[in-house]
Formats: C-alpha cells, structure tokens, sequence
C-alpha cells in the first residue's frame, strides 16, 4: 500500500504525515458494496476482500473467540482448579494493580461467587511498598494463612523465586500472563501465557483479563456448576475495559472482546460502574472506548498510583449501593489529586525548559528527574510534555528503595525502547511498548543519563531502520463533515493500538471564529463554514490558539489533520472534529 507525501503529492516520505493512495481499482470492485469512504479505510488496514472485510466489521462471538483449551497448560490448570474447589482448599487470586489486572481480579472473583465457592482471597499488592509482580514476604504471608493454589492474574511469568518458594511452602502456582518471559520460566503448577511456547492457540495478543476470561470459559466447559449457558458474557464488561486499556492490539480477538465488552458495558448493572459513570455523566447507553480511556481507567489507576489499589477493586466488585457510591466518590477524589500532582510536576519542567531555551540549551530528548516525584505518575508528565514538545522524553523519581525509577514516553514514529537499546549500559532494567516505557538506574549514573539518552537518540537516527509515519487516510471538504461520513468511520470503531482512528487533512480552510474554553481556557474550540454556510466545529483539549505556531485568528487560513468525534455532552448528539494538528 503506497502513501502520498502531504506537499509535494509525490510517493514519498515526509518528516511528519504521508497521505494514504487511493484504492486499486480490483479492490475497489471487491468491496464495492460498502460506501466509498469505507471502502478506502478497509483497504488501508490490510482488507481487501469481501470476506476479510465482513469478518472484521461484524464480530461474531462463536467464530472470533477461539478454543481456550489451545492455550499451553489450559487443561493443566483447569483441573488443578475444580480439584481445589472439590476438597475446598484455599485459593489465591494474585492480580496486578493496573486497568489489566484489577478488572482480571474482578472477573474471577465473579465467577468464583457466581459458582457459589467462597473460599478464596483476591490478592493485589500495593504499587508503591511492593511494586509489580509476586513477592516473597506476601507468599509467606498467604502460606501461613493457609493458601493451597495461587492464581496469578496478569503477572508471574517471569517471578522465578517467588514461585519456587510458594512451592516449598505447599502452594500451587498457575500462572496466568499475557506478558513475554523471561530467559528462564518459573516451575508453577502450570502457566497459561499465549507468548509461552509451542502451541496452537492463533492469537498472542490478548491482555492479561482475556487470558483470564479463557481460563473461565475452559472451567465452564469442563464444568459448569449448574450456571446458566452463556453466563460468562456478563463478565465481558471487566474484560473489555481491560482490552481497551492495555495497549494491546485490537485485531482478530482481541476486537471481539473489545467489542462485546462494549456491549455489556451498555447494559451491565454492575453497580460500581453504574455509580461512576453517572458521576462522569457518561451516558451509559453510548459509552465508547474513548470514555473509557479517558475517564474510566484513569480512575482505576488513580487507585493504585495516589492509594490503595483495592479500592478501585472493591467498587468494580461490591453489589451495595452505598459503598459504591462512596468508593465513586473516592476515586474521583484521588484522581483530581493525581492531575493536580501531575500539572505540579510538568509545571516545574516547563519552567526548567523555558531556562534552558533561554541559555540555547535543547536537546533532542528531554530527561529531568527530582528524587521527591513520585515514580508511578511520571508517565502521565510525560505524555504531556511529548505533545507539546513532539520529543522523546524520560523522567524519573524515587520513592523508597535502592534504585530510580522513571517513566519514558515518544512521538510518533520515535521508538522509545530501540533509544533505551542503544543505552542499554545506562540502565538497571527497563521495558515497555512502541511509545512508552518504564526503566530503573542506578542512583551512582543518573547524573550521565541526559547524555547517554541523547548519545543513543543520535544512533536512532542514523540506524538504517523504518521509521513510523503518521499516515493520513483522505483528504476532505468541510461539506463531508456529516453524519453519513461519521456512520462509515465508526463501522471500523472500536479503534485502539493496531486499530488507529481514520486521520483527514482538511486542506486551506478559513476558521470563521476561534474560541479558548474551559476553567484555565485550556482548550480550544475552532470554527469554520462549509459551502452551505453551516458551521463545523473542531475542539482541541489542552491545546490553545498558540500552540501550533502563529496564534490562530479568525480569517486565517489553515491546513487541519483531525479525526470525527459524537460528542453526547448532555445527552445530546454532536458531530465535530477533534483537532490533531495544524500543518
């Protein structure tokens, strides 16, 4: 598939945005029963035929979600579970306390009430006194409380020790990951892991709550404890917040699990969720992906990074009205605390910025730390300063402990951990995704990171590999912002990482009337006419009529890259464009 460079409109890439061809003439005819548009959006996300497009547009519950028994160990792990239950033993369900792992914790405490087995402990360990994964004071800990089987939700995979010493202890480890391992598995009981050897199952990609949901779905199977066929649907609301949450791609199962998660999430009673969206005023009924991106896994994180990660827990899980209410309130509470620390912290880099642009001082990867910031809140510092700035940054914090931990994030096209594999010698230990990033340094080196990351920036640029472009799909005309063009786009909705939402580029248009809303006039609403004299909006959050260069005024003339969005503020449906750039 051939892409256009934006200004000169010849095949090639440019710094920034490639302009996706159009469609051969022979797909074309395949798909022509879609709407052109659609049919252009099929064909740039690699379908090209009629069947392909079919499956991926209409989700089918029975044909897209595969025989959990493929997975390595299902069989293992399932029968060491209903033996457990049989002889009533104690079970443990360790999960993370992420947007992966707290909805993961939730789905099998559900389904192990729903049953009617009671004698089990939900497990999640504290963010900052004990960090991610299993831990050994906690393993002897539930062994001296009389645990007998531990399942590990959404970590585990590479906690070789810990396992090994819950098996000196009488506890069966199953493991349950989505995460890839490490050199050496550890010795539990079985590990269920997609990334995990020689299997047959055809979809590596779930995240940890999906592995989770397979592991339910093979228990039914082999037994279903007299529950009505079909009751594990229900549990597709935690799987699906976790789906959409977790960066993982949503493609193949993944977009089933996303999409019937949505589903269930449009009418679940589940009176947590229920509680929170209400005092998001998210209208249940239209609740997206981006709703839940943006306002729902904030909050469950805020748990877990500004407190206790089961609060976050008990309000997803609990069936009384008042603590939910309460638990709303809280995290709500917390997650206002949290952007407050946050703008704090991106307010003192900004300041230390505007020093150091003072003195000519920039560099092409922004690293600052302060031992006083708070590690697990860095990243979101840092996405902040990523969109302002379009550089890759690191920073980093400590919170007790022997080592600095910090958070990294990147532009588009920029891969953040090919710039920590050239300063690998920089590092502790370090992982993550694309985009985004975790690491740990020495407090003895951190004084050498600036350099060493800029050093390592320098042999990103000149390694001979393919960079990532931000690709547009089409150009338009303000007369195509309607709603028939927002029904094509939102066929190929829910959109995500491997799923991006359709970007246009609305070419020498006049914005009519600029406008600054918000508490802090922090965001930014543009307005323009199409040929029918009706107004198109397009809102920009935490974007102002500066931040793309010249101020934007009325009468201007602008080249825009925007995607379409329905807004139902107040329960009123809104068609507009949410701005990404002006170029």
């Amino acid at each position: 598939m051939s892409t256009t460079d934006v200004q000169s409109g010849k095949s090639s890439v440019v710094e920034k945005y490639l302009l996706r061809d159009v469609i051969p003439a022979d797909v074309d005819l395949e798909l022509d029963h879609y709407p052109e548009l659609l049919r252009h959006l099929l064909y740039h996300r690699g379908l090209k035929d009629a069947q392909a497009a079919d499956y991926f547009l209409n989700p089918d519950y029975e044909r897209d979600l595969h025989d959990p028994y493929l997975l390595p160990e299902m069989e293992k792990a399932v029968d060491r579970i209903l033996a457990a239950i049989e002889k009533k033993e104690k079970i443990i369900i360790y999960s993370d306390y992420d947007t992966d792992g707290i909805p993961g914790g939730v789905l099998l405490h559900d389904f192990f009430k729903k049953i009617g087995y009671t004698n089990f402990l939900n497990y999640i360990p504290h963010r900052h006194e004990e960090g991610y994964g299993l831990h050994l004071e906690a393993v002897e800990e539930l062994a001296k409380n009389g645990a007998k089987l531990l399942i590990t939700l959404d970590c585990g995979i590479t906690d070789v020790k810990e396992i090994e010493k819950a098996s000196e202890l009488g506890i069966d480890v199953i493991v349950t990951d989505h995460h890839e391992p490490g050199p050496v598995l550890p010795k539990a009981f079985a590990i269920v892991n997609p990334k995990v050897g020689d299997h047959s199952y055809p979809f590596k990609e779930l995240c940890g709550c999906g592995v989770a949901f397979k592991l339910i779905q093979a228990i039914i199977k082999k037994n279903n404890f007299g529950i009505k066929e079909g009751i594990e649907k229900w549990f597709l609301d935690m799987v699906g917040i976790a789906t959409l949450s977790d960066m993982v791609p949503l493609v193949g199962e993944n977009r089933a699990l996303a999409h019937f998660g949505l589903k269930v999430l449009r009418k679940t009673p589940r009176v947590g969720l229920v509680k929170l969206l209400g005092k998001l005023k998210i209208n249940q009924r239209y609740i997206t992906e981006d709703d839940i991106g943006f306002m729902i896994s904030p909050r469950i994180n805020a748990a877990s990074r500004m407190d206790e990660p089961m609060q976050a827990f008990n309000l997803l899980a609990t069936d009384d009205e008042l603590q939910a209410d309460a638990l709303a309130d809280h995290l709500n509470l917390i997650n206002d605390q949290r952007k407050g620390y946050v703008a704090s912290i991106v307010k003192e880099i900004k300041k230390n910025m505007e020093a150091r642009q003072a003195r000519g001082n920039i560099k092409k990867v922004i690293v600052m730390g302060d031992p006083k910031w708070r590690p697990a809140l860095l990243g979101l510092a840092a996405n902040n300063l990523v969109e302002e700035h379009g550089l890759p940054v690191f920073l980093w914090g400590r919170e007790g402990g022997e080592f600095i931990k910090g958070s990294c994030r990147s532009p588009d096209g920029v891969n953040i951990m090919e710039i920590m594999e050239f300063a690998r010698p920089s590092f502790v230990d370090f992982g993550g995704h694309h985009s985004s990033g975790g690491f740990t340094v020495s407090h003895e080196v951190i004084h050498l990171l600036e350099d060493a990351l800029n050093n390592a920036y320098e042999s990103f640029e000149k390694a001979p590999l393919v960079r990532a472009q931000i690709c547009i799909d089409k150009k338009m005309l303000l007369d195509d912002v309607h709603w028939k063009t927002f029904d094509s786009i939102d066929k190929l909705a829910p959109f995500g990482v491997g799923n991006p939402k359709p970007i246009f580029l609305f070419e020498n248009i006049e914005i009519s009337n600029v406008k600054l809303f918000g508490k802090e006039a922090n965001h930014l609403e543009l307005s323009f006419q199409n040929s029918n004299a009706k107004v198109v909006k397009a809102i920009g959050f935490f974007t102002t009529d500066t931040s793309y260069g010249n101020r934007l005024e009325a009468g201007n003339k602008i080249n825009l890259v925007a995607s379409f969005e329905k807004s139902m503020f107040r329960n009123f449906p809104e068609l507009r464009l949410r701005i990404i750039d002006v170029i």
